[in-house]
């Protein structure tokens, strides 16, 4: 089955290529000739997963799916979450954001934090939608060079490491993003 994977995100690619295996033929927005940033103009990590997946099968007409993920920190009301690769700015750099989470978070005693992934699917026009979270907590020294995002910050409960001392192996086990594509990936092989 050929399905485009609405991001250029080398990153999020290799996480799926990994977790979903040879079982799809996988095509990136520059595979397709789509080289413009998809807009996420929504204020909910929902939302915007189904617009990048709306707008992927509108403008291309190709099977697709597109995921949108955030940090929800709790002492923080929820953020960075929707805003979470731009949190600190349009640039979207990960230290920044990751340096403005820990001065943001500096004097709560609660570091408990969740990353959640919206995983927005069309086929022939239907859309489905799956969802995966982790829960964890927030640590104020980077640790690890594996993954992206606020990785080196975030230990999931039950495990002393942070995601970016995790091997893609090791973390394709029990990211939230391996969460919703293990459910996209249970509905694709009852179709």
């Amino acid at each position: 089955m050929k399905l485009c994977f609405a991001s250029n995100n080398a990153h999020k690619l290799e996480e799926v290529r990994a977790l979903l295996g040879a079982a799809f033929e996988l095509l990136t927005l520059a595979d397709i000739g789509c080289l413009t940033d998809i807009p996420e103009p929504f204020e909910t990590i929902h939302e915007n997963s189904t617009e990048k997946a709306r707008f992927v099968w509108e403008k291309f007409g190709i099977d697709c799916f597109a995921d949108d993920s955030g940090l929800e920190v709790r002492a923080l009301d929820g953020a960075p979450g929707v805003y979470s690769a731009r949190y600190a700015g349009p640039q979207r750099d990960s230290n920044d954001n990751i340096d403005l989470l820990l001065k943001n978070l500096s004097g709560f005693t609660d570091h408990h934090a969740r990353f959640i992934t919206v995983i927005t699917l069309v086929i022939k026009g239907a859309y489905h939608q799956f969802e995966g979270e982790v829960n964890g907590k927030i640590i104020f020294e980077k640790r690890g060079s594996h993954g992206f995002g606020y990785d080196p910050v975030f230990i999931p409960d039950g495990y002393d490491k942070t995601f970016a001392e995790m091997n893609i192996e090791e973390k394709s086990k029990l990211s939230h993003r391996a969460i919703a594509l293990g459910k996209l990936n249970a509905f694709l092989k009852r179709m």
